[in-house]
Protein backbone atom coordinates (compact mmCIF):
# COMPACT_ATOMS: atom_id res chain seq x y z
CA UNK A 1 0.00 0.00 0.00
CA UNK A 2 1.11 3.74 -0.82
CA UNK A 3 1.58 5.86 1.44
CA UNK A 4 0.86 9.44 2.04
CA UNK A 5 3.12 12.89 2.23
CA UNK A 6 1.24 16.10 2.78
CA UNK A 7 2.23 19.04 0.77
CA UNK A 8 1.84 22.01 3.38
CA UNK A 9 3.07 24.62 1.04
CA UNK A 10 -0.49 26.22 0.52
CA UNK A 11 -0.69 27.02 3.76
CA UNK A 12 2.41 29.23 3.53
CA UNK A 13 0.55 30.71 0.14
CA UNK A 14 -2.39 31.70 2.93
CA UNK A 15 0.21 33.18 5.06
CA UNK A 16 2.12 34.79 2.36
CA UNK A 17 -0.95 36.82 1.27
CA UNK A 18 -0.88 38.89 4.15
CA UNK A 19 2.39 38.95 4.91
CA UNK A 20 1.83 37.55 8.80
CA UNK A 21 2.24 35.04 10.86
CA UNK A 22 -0.77 32.16 10.17
CA UNK A 23 -1.49 29.97 9.47
CA UNK A 24 1.68 28.96 10.50
CA UNK A 25 2.68 25.68 8.11
CA UNK A 26 4.44 24.11 11.04
CA UNK A 27 1.39 23.66 13.03
CA UNK A 28 -0.30 22.32 10.07
CA UNK A 29 2.00 19.52 9.70
CA UNK A 30 1.76 18.49 12.78
CA UNK A 31 -2.19 18.25 12.53
CA UNK A 32 -1.53 16.31 8.90
CA UNK A 33 0.52 13.97 11.46
CA UNK A 34 -1.60 13.67 13.86
CA UNK A 35 -4.34 12.41 11.28
CA UNK A 36 -2.34 9.92 10.64
CA UNK A 37 0.03 11.06 7.81
CA UNK A 38 3.53 9.16 6.51
CA UNK A 39 5.65 12.42 5.62
CA UNK A 40 5.50 16.27 5.19
CA UNK A 41 7.36 17.36 2.06
CA UNK A 42 7.85 21.42 1.39
CA UNK A 43 9.12 23.23 -1.66
CA UNK A 44 11.64 25.69 -0.72
CA UNK A 45 11.50 27.99 -4.24
CA UNK A 46 13.99 30.21 -4.61
CA UNK A 47 11.92 33.18 -5.25
CA UNK A 48 10.24 31.85 -1.40
CA UNK A 49 6.58 32.78 -2.46
CA UNK A 50 5.16 30.67 0.16
CA UNK A 51 7.68 28.45 2.62
CA UNK A 52 10.63 30.09 4.09
CA UNK A 53 13.53 29.11 5.15
CA UNK A 54 12.24 29.75 8.39
CA UNK A 55 9.70 26.72 8.09
CA UNK A 56 11.88 24.33 6.36
CA UNK A 57 14.18 24.36 10.03
CA UNK A 58 11.40 24.59 11.97
CA UNK A 59 9.98 21.13 10.46
CA UNK A 60 13.06 19.26 10.07
CA UNK A 61 13.01 20.17 14.32
CA UNK A 62 9.34 19.47 15.05
CA UNK A 63 7.90 16.81 12.60
CA UNK A 64 7.96 12.88 14.10
CA UNK A 65 7.43 11.72 10.46
CA UNK A 66 9.92 12.54 7.53
CA UNK A 67 10.80 15.61 5.56
CA UNK A 68 10.50 15.96 2.29
CA UNK A 69 12.37 18.94 0.68
CA UNK A 70 11.43 19.90 -2.51
CA UNK A 71 14.01 22.40 -4.30
CA UNK A 72 15.71 23.47 -7.55
CA UNK A 73 19.37 22.35 -8.38
CA UNK A 74 21.29 25.28 -7.68
CA UNK A 75 24.25 25.76 -5.47
CA UNK A 76 22.28 27.86 -2.93
CA UNK A 77 19.51 24.95 -2.58
CA UNK A 78 22.27 22.57 -2.39
CA UNK A 79 23.51 24.40 0.26
CA UNK A 80 20.74 24.65 2.54
CA UNK A 81 19.68 21.02 2.32
CA UNK A 82 22.87 19.82 3.74
CA UNK A 83 22.11 22.27 6.46
CA UNK A 84 19.00 21.20 7.14
CA UNK A 85 19.65 17.62 6.66
CA UNK A 86 16.34 16.14 5.85
CA UNK A 87 15.56 12.50 5.37
CA UNK A 88 15.10 13.70 1.30
CA UNK A 89 15.28 15.88 -1.04
CA UNK A 90 13.02 15.81 -4.21
CA UNK A 91 14.99 17.77 -7.33
CA UNK A 92 12.03 19.77 -9.03
CA UNK A 93 12.46 21.91 -12.49
CA UNK A 94 11.58 25.55 -11.17
CA UNK A 95 10.48 28.50 -13.10
CA UNK A 96 9.74 31.89 -11.37
CA UNK A 97 6.40 32.69 -14.04
CA UNK A 98 5.11 29.39 -13.22
CA UNK A 99 1.76 28.75 -11.00
CA UNK A 100 3.03 25.47 -9.90
CA UNK A 101 5.72 23.03 -11.36
CA UNK A 102 4.47 21.77 -15.01
CA UNK A 103 6.32 18.96 -15.83
CA UNK A 104 9.37 16.73 -14.47
CA UNK A 105 12.88 17.30 -14.39
CA UNK A 106 14.94 17.44 -17.43
CA UNK A 107 17.40 14.50 -16.51
CA UNK A 108 19.28 13.46 -19.66
CA UNK A 109 22.27 15.23 -20.48
CA UNK A 110 22.39 16.28 -16.95
CA UNK A 111 23.49 13.20 -15.20
CA UNK A 112 26.83 14.50 -14.15
CA UNK A 113 25.90 17.65 -13.10
CA UNK A 114 23.35 16.24 -10.58
CA UNK A 115 25.56 13.34 -10.01
CA UNK A 116 27.89 15.66 -8.46
CA UNK A 117 25.41 17.06 -6.01
CA UNK A 118 23.66 13.80 -5.52
CA UNK A 119 26.62 12.30 -4.67
CA UNK A 120 27.24 15.13 -1.57
CA UNK A 121 23.67 14.24 -0.41
CA UNK A 122 24.28 10.84 0.27
CA UNK A 123 27.72 11.57 1.54
CA UNK A 124 24.99 13.34 4.43
CA UNK A 125 22.51 10.26 4.59
CA UNK A 126 20.33 11.88 3.14
CA UNK A 127 18.18 10.24 0.23
CA UNK A 128 17.69 11.74 -2.72
CA UNK A 129 14.62 11.73 -5.00
CA UNK A 130 13.97 13.09 -9.01
CA UNK A 131 10.77 14.41 -9.83
CA UNK A 132 10.65 12.91 -13.64
CA UNK A 133 7.37 12.44 -16.32
CA UNK A 134 7.03 8.84 -16.90
CA UNK A 135 9.52 8.68 -19.96
CA UNK A 136 11.57 5.68 -20.28
CA UNK A 137 14.71 7.44 -21.24
CA UNK A 138 14.50 9.94 -18.52
CA UNK A 139 14.05 7.18 -15.91
CA UNK A 140 17.31 5.43 -17.05
CA UNK A 141 18.98 9.13 -17.05
CA UNK A 142 17.99 9.41 -13.38
CA UNK A 143 18.74 6.08 -12.51
CA UNK A 144 22.80 6.60 -14.01
CA UNK A 145 22.98 9.87 -11.54
CA UNK A 146 23.14 7.86 -8.27
CA UNK A 147 19.86 8.90 -7.32
CA UNK A 148 17.44 6.61 -4.79
CA UNK A 149 14.29 7.42 -5.61
CA UNK A 150 12.41 8.86 -8.61
CA UNK A 151 8.55 10.83 -8.36
CA UNK A 152 6.30 10.44 -11.38
CA UNK A 153 4.75 13.50 -12.44
CA UNK A 154 1.33 12.59 -12.21
CA UNK A 155 0.04 15.88 -13.49
CA UNK A 156 -0.72 14.27 -16.99
CA UNK A 157 -2.98 11.94 -15.61
CA UNK A 158 -4.77 13.90 -13.60
CA UNK A 159 -5.20 16.70 -16.20
CA UNK A 160 -6.75 14.30 -18.48
CA UNK A 161 -10.07 12.41 -18.75
CA UNK A 162 -11.84 9.52 -20.39
CA UNK A 163 -9.38 7.47 -22.88
CA UNK A 164 -6.79 9.47 -22.44
CA UNK A 165 -6.79 9.57 -18.87
CA UNK A 166 -6.52 5.50 -18.76
CA UNK A 167 -3.91 5.75 -21.56
CA UNK A 168 -1.72 7.82 -18.85
CA UNK A 169 -2.26 5.72 -16.18
CA UNK A 170 -1.03 3.02 -18.37
CA UNK A 171 2.35 5.50 -18.87
CA UNK A 172 2.85 5.35 -15.23
CA UNK A 173 2.14 2.19 -14.80
CA UNK A 174 4.73 1.19 -17.38
CA UNK A 175 7.09 3.79 -16.00
CA UNK A 176 6.92 2.52 -12.12
CA UNK A 177 7.85 -0.51 -13.09
CA UNK A 178 10.82 0.21 -15.36
CA UNK A 179 12.01 2.53 -12.52
CA UNK A 180 11.62 -0.63 -10.01
CA UNK A 181 13.64 -2.94 -12.52
CA UNK A 182 16.33 0.14 -12.62
CA UNK A 183 16.84 -0.64 -8.62
CA UNK A 184 14.76 2.70 -8.04
CA UNK A 185 11.85 3.41 -5.14
CA UNK A 186 9.12 4.94 -6.88
CA UNK A 187 7.05 8.03 -5.57
CA UNK A 188 4.10 9.68 -7.40
CA UNK A 189 2.41 12.79 -7.35
CA UNK A 190 1.17 16.46 -8.62
CA UNK A 191 -2.59 16.87 -9.52
CA UNK A 192 -4.00 13.81 -7.03
CA UNK A 193 -7.23 14.77 -5.42
CA UNK A 194 -9.71 12.89 -3.52
CA UNK A 195 -11.44 11.95 -7.53
CA UNK A 196 -8.48 10.27 -9.48
CA UNK A 197 -5.94 9.17 -6.49
CA UNK A 198 -6.99 5.39 -5.90
CA UNK A 199 -5.73 4.22 -9.47
CA UNK A 200 -2.78 5.44 -8.77
CA UNK A 201 -2.02 4.15 -5.14
CA UNK A 202 -2.94 0.83 -6.77
CA UNK A 203 -0.12 0.70 -8.89
CA UNK A 204 2.59 -1.93 -7.99
CA UNK A 205 5.42 -0.35 -7.09
CA UNK A 206 4.70 3.32 -5.76
CA UNK A 207 5.54 3.66 -2.22
CA UNK A 208 4.38 7.51 -1.80
CA UNK A 209 2.00 9.88 -2.94
CA UNK A 210 2.68 13.75 -2.25
CA UNK A 211 -0.23 15.73 -2.01
CA UNK A 212 -0.93 18.86 -0.87
CA UNK A 213 -2.96 20.90 -3.48
CA UNK A 214 -6.38 19.20 -3.11
CA UNK A 215 -5.76 18.51 0.71
CA UNK A 216 -5.43 22.09 1.47
CA UNK A 217 -8.21 22.98 -0.57
CA UNK A 218 -10.79 20.19 1.14
CA UNK A 219 -9.15 21.42 4.88
CA UNK A 220 -10.44 24.99 4.16
CA UNK A 221 -14.21 23.53 4.17
CA UNK A 222 -14.07 20.20 6.72
CA UNK A 223 -10.62 20.94 8.85
CA UNK A 224 -7.34 19.37 8.10
CA UNK A 225 -7.67 16.17 10.03
CA UNK A 226 -10.66 15.30 8.01
CA UNK A 227 -8.91 16.24 4.93
CA UNK A 228 -6.25 13.82 5.91
CA UNK A 229 -7.90 10.98 6.98
CA UNK A 230 -10.49 11.10 3.83
CA UNK A 231 -7.41 11.19 1.98
CA UNK A 232 -5.52 8.14 3.65
CA UNK A 233 -9.00 5.93 3.38
CA UNK A 234 -8.78 6.95 -0.24
CA UNK A 235 -5.30 5.36 -0.62
CA UNK A 236 -5.79 2.66 1.49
Amino acid sequence: MATLGVNVDHIATIRQARGGREPDPIHAAVLAELAGCHGITAHLREDRRHMQDRDIYLLKQIIATHLNLEMAHTQEMVKIAIDVCPYMVSLVPEKREERTTEGGLVVRGKEEELAKSIESFKEHNILVSIFIDPDIKQIKSAARTGATHIELHTGYYANASGSAQEEELVRLQDAALAAHRLGLVVNAGHGLNYQNVTAVAQMDYVEELNIGHSIIARSSLVGLDVAVRDMLTLIE
